[in-house]
């Protein structure tokens, strides 16, 4: 038997591979949305879709644990606190003037710049690399566990320090704002 005949190629794709794709055009859709509107909640509210996105792209390489950790605390709790942080310091629900500095050309020379490092920088680094996903799952719960509690928990708690002053900075600047309107 042959065995380039018994491994599919990259021109016959796996409906996982079709899946992925599929996925990946939508959350790259809602993140190009996210970026370029003009009213702040709808910019919130797509950050969800984008961030939902990258939870079932998870979910199809395999990495459950981390497609629940996207969900839970960046969809859950990175949102929440984003759309607590438009309410409190009482941001303009709909179309902003000071939402474009008109420097949308210089913005997208910028990031189509920073895409192409990205997408440099992987393929270099994972060209001979590739994702068994029919095998046995290498990230399991047990070990992606270990090396976050390990290696990453100062990260994690500076992070999560950061995000309850950007809280406690909100609530500050309603209150001046509600004391001023008082004045």
């Amino acid at each position: 038997m042959n065995l380039a005949a018994a491994t599919p190629g990259f021109l016959s794709p796996s409906g996982v591979e079709i899946a992925f794709l599929l996925v990946g055009l939508a959350t790259l859709g809602a993140a190009v949305v996210t970026v370029t509107t003009k009213q702040l909640v709808h910019a919130a509210l797509w950050l969800v879709v984008t961030l939902g996105g990258l939870a079932v792209a998870y979910l199809l390489l395999t990495a459950e644990f981390i497609a629940w950790v996207q969900v839970l605390i960046y969809v859950g709790s990175v949102v929440v606190l984003l759309l607590f942080g438009l309410m409190l310091t009482r941001a303009p629900i709909g179309r902003s003037p000071d939402a474009d500095s008109g420097n949308r050309p210089a913005a997208l020379v910028v990031a189509l710049a920073a895409a192409a490092a990205l997408v440099w920088v992987v393929v270099d680094a994972f060209r001979t690399t590739w994702i068994d996903l029919d095998g046995p799952a290498q990230g399991s719960t047990k070990v992606t566990g270990e090396i976050l509690f390990r290696h990453w928990v100062l990260p994690f708690e500076a992070l999560s320090v950061l995000l309850l002053a950007a809280l406690v900075g909100a609530i500050v600047l309603s209150r001046k704002n509600a004391k001023e309107a008082r004045d």
